[in-house]
């Protein structure tokens, strides 16, 4: 890979781009994104041609960006005047994909070293913002418009940040904004505990910082956030429909272990506004 200056979890956008890249060749993708192709060949020119180097193993994270693309636009069929949110957005190009009506005003954020990435590899569009920040210093929510239905769509974040942070992210989120749809997807506590052993995470000297064996309890950090509802990841079945045969044969083998068929888990919440009473 070229010389990017990414360090740590900034460096697993690689393997999550080349899953989609890859998806994208497939005769009937799950994603279809070709963005993510040329993306993943600006990254890393070379990155179809080492060993494994078009494994479809990967698709799983694809399965996981389809159904928070899937979500992300029935709400905003329902709210065409949202704000979006899309936090540790990495390489993704999701505002590309779902390609939102010039009502909705989309806020990419990540790390500077990222957006200085998206900035080579993306083009510009507009009523659509770069922050280059980290997350956890929420001084970039002043940047955001208020008063408006709020989209907030964190994928593959969650894990890497503490539980602490999440729930301060998630408790801000709700508490700036009227009301909105929130887009997680988390990994179990074995997961976590068992990450620095995990063999991609050491490859980009990083490990997982949280886990939640029910993720529904995240509500919990707000009285106006409930629980909605959860995507199927590992045992998808636009996975086992569309994946090369091996790979299928692959995960149903995986998800007869005990935990890793919900190892990870794409959650939905909502928050709306209260009345004077409370309701």
């Amino acid at each position: 890979m070229n010389d990017t200056g990414l360090v740590g979890a900034q460096k697993t956008l690689s393997p999550v781009l080349r899953a989609k890249a890859l998806d994208n060749r497939l005769p009937d993708p799950i994603l279809g994104d070709r963005y993510a192709e040329e993306a993943m060949r600006g990254l890393d020119p070379d990155y179809d041609k080492r060993r494994f180097g078009t494994s479809q193993m990967g698709l799983a994270a694809v399965v996981r960006a389809k159904a928070h693309d899937d979500w992300a636009r029935a709400f905003l069929a329902e709210h065409p005047d949202a704000v979006v949110l899309h936090l540790g957005c990495g390489l993704d190009a999701r505002a590309y994909r779902i390609d939102p009506p010039p009502t909705v005003d989309w806020y990419d954020l990540d790390y500077p070293a990222i957006v200085e990435l998206r900035r080579r590899f993306l083009p510009p569009r507009e009523h659509y913002t770069l922050i280059g920040s980290s997350v956890t210093d929420l001084t970039w929510l002043d940047r955001v418009p208020r008063g408006r239905p709020v989209l907030v769509i964190a994928e593959g974040l969650v894990p890497y940040l503490t539980e602490t942070d999440v729930r301060r992210l998630l408790t801000s989120v709700v508490d700036a904004f009227p009301t909105g749809q929130v887009q997680v997807d988390t990994v179990a506590v074995w997961a976590w505990r068992t990450s620095k052993w995990d063999p991609t995470l050491r490859k980009y000297g990083t490990r997982f910082h949280c886990g939640f064996d029910d993720p529904a309890v995240l509500a919990d950090c707000h009285p106006r956030l409930e629980y909605v509802d959860e995507a199927p990841m590992n045992d998808s079945p636009e996975l086992m429909a569309k994946a090369p045969a091996n790979v299928r044969r692959a995960y149903r083998l995986l998800n007869l272990l005990p935990g890793l068929r919900r190892s990870t888990r794409i959650v939905r919440f909502r928050f709306i506004e209260t009345t004077v009473d409370g309701h």
